[in-house]
């Protein structure tokens, strides 16, 4: 540790946010960065606690001390060294991860955290500027094929640490570039997708092959698939969308799925062109947006973008705690209220409030009936059940569905492969390893829907596993 007194002489200080009135203009991204020096104080700040609980709330298992040790030492190479030990893309995590690690620094006790996400974003581009970012393709080849189905930060880091080992890893996404939901999942205001393409630029050059706009199961069957390659590894995530298909009126123009908003909306950020019979577009529209998790944050933020007459957010479960409550002590993940950029651009939120039906005229979506709701929680279960009389009408010409993912879609490659499902649904697994003979699983297509950290951890235990299995 450079210096000691370093959290009690220096004021934590974050980069923030570009201004209201000029980022909701266009997709660039809102985070503000720190110069140098101020970057180099927040790192003093780290205190190299006898027990880094960082450390353990981090699903990459980060060596944040040390890393940011080396920011502080002005060691912008050391400390991407050490960063990409545990972690292929802390410039991803470094943007969208909602950081479990801040909220378990020693000195979150006084909401002082280190600014380690901030931290860590701002290596990855010092290193970059500095050259020292660079293809190491590996010396020899284990003459075994490796097969990745789908390209987020799952299948990407599997395929980047099976190359790494020698392997020849072909990469297959369905889509018509590489990143899944990194790319197509997450706003440009979040996450510039010329970060993705630097990152798969190198992996290029080190020899992973990469096969775009490609349905495996269709182009290229299961059986091809299985007898192609020496190890099969599916992270083709957790895409099938919860949905109110018992409320009335679901079938009326103008509801969609969050994803299928986001992604189109990804798609003319990078210059596609969108045929206007399929555009979804919110301008001087009244947007609903049900659900109020990141998703729906970013549905909010991209409507705001899209000049929405007006955006509200609701979500059936109470409104969270502005502070941590006795029973959910730190250093564990708070349980707190959370407010975005896009939030704080122009958004209604509430809270307690259940979809009864969806109104139209003439088959258009005009309006949604909503109904408040209480909790109660007796030994641990959880019930909801509906306030009468507290019916009311929202208007609405825009509905964005944000309810979060069921399980990976089963029709298709899942399904003709044979995989065994757990009971929610997902692609059973034993240490990654499916039902099917060399077939493996990472990523949300096990787990379910997470966070992109968990996503890249996944994917790393996963090819040590498939690692093991090829040097048998």
């Amino acid at each position: 540790m450079g210096n000691p007194k370093g959290f009690i002489e220096i004021e934590k200080k974050v980069g923030g946010y570009r201004p209201v009135s000029e980022r909701i203009g266009d997709f660039g991204e809102v985070e503000q960065t720190l110069n140098e020096q101020d970057r180099i104080d927040q790192a003093s700040r780290c205190m190299d606690c006898g027990v880094p609980f960082c450390h353990w709330a981090c699903p990459v298992g980060s060596n944040i001390p040390e890393w940011q040790d080396a920011v502080y030492r002005g060691k912008w190479d050391e400390a991407y060294q050490i960063l990409t030990r545990t972690n292929s893309f802390p410039e991803f995590t470094g943007r969208v991860c909602p950081a479990p690690c801040e909220k378990s620094c020693v000195l979150a006790i006084h909401d002082e955290s280190v600014t380690i996400r901030e931290n860590e974003c701002a290596v990855v581009e010092h290193a970059f500027d500095l050259n020292v970012v660079h293809p190491y393709p590996p010396e020899k080849r284990s003459g075994k094929k490796v097969a990745v189905i789908g390209s987020g930060p799952a299948g990407l880091s599997v395929a980047d640490l099976l190359n790494k080992a020698g392997h020849s890893v072909t990469v297959f996404e369905q889509d018509n570039e590489i990143g899944g939901l990194l790319r197509y999942g997450i706003p440009d205001f979040k996450l510039n997708k010329g970060v993705i393409d630097r990152r798969v630029d190198l992996f290029v050059k080190e020899g992973i092959q990469f096969k775009t706009s490609t349905q495996v199961g269709k182009e290229i069957t299961a059986t091809e698939l299985v007898e192609g390659f020496d190890a099969v590894c599916l992270a083709c995530g957790a895409m099938k969308p919860r949905d109110l298909q018992q409320t009335p009126g679901r079938e009326l123009k103008g509801i969609y799925f969050a994803m299928d908003y986001l992604k189109q909306q990804n798609k003319v950020v990078k210059g596609e062109a969108i045929e206007d019979a399929i555009r979804i577009d919110a301008r001087n529209k009244k947007v609903l947006v049900i659900g109020g998790g990141d998703t729906g944050s970013d549905c909010v933020g991209t409507a705001i973008r899209q000049k929405a007459a007006a955006v509200t957010q609701i979500e059936i479960l109470d409104k969270p705690a502005e502070k941590r409550s006795e029973d959910n002590p730190w250093p564990y993940w708070p349980n707190t209220l959370r407010t975005s950029s896009s939030h704080l651009e122009g958004c209604e939120r509430r809270w307690s409030l259940n979809t009864k039906r969806f109104i139209g005229e003439k088959g258009v979506l005009k309006a949604v009936e909503v109904v408040k709701v209480e909790w109660t929680n007796q030994n641990g279960q959880f019930s909801m059940k509906e306030i009468p009389g507290t019916e009311e009408i929202i208007e609405a010409d825009l509905v964005m569905l944000s309810l979060g993912f069921l399980s990976p879609i089963h029709e298709g490659l899942l399904d003709d492969l044979k995989v065994e499902y757990d009971p929610r649904g997902n692609v059973k697994a034993q240490d990654f390893a499916t039902s099917v003979a060399k077939v493996f699983v990472a990523g949300d297509a096990t787990r379910g829907a997470s966070l992109v950290v968990h996503a890249i951890r996944s994917g790393r235990d996963a090819a040590g596993k498939i690692n093991a299995f090829l040097n048998k």
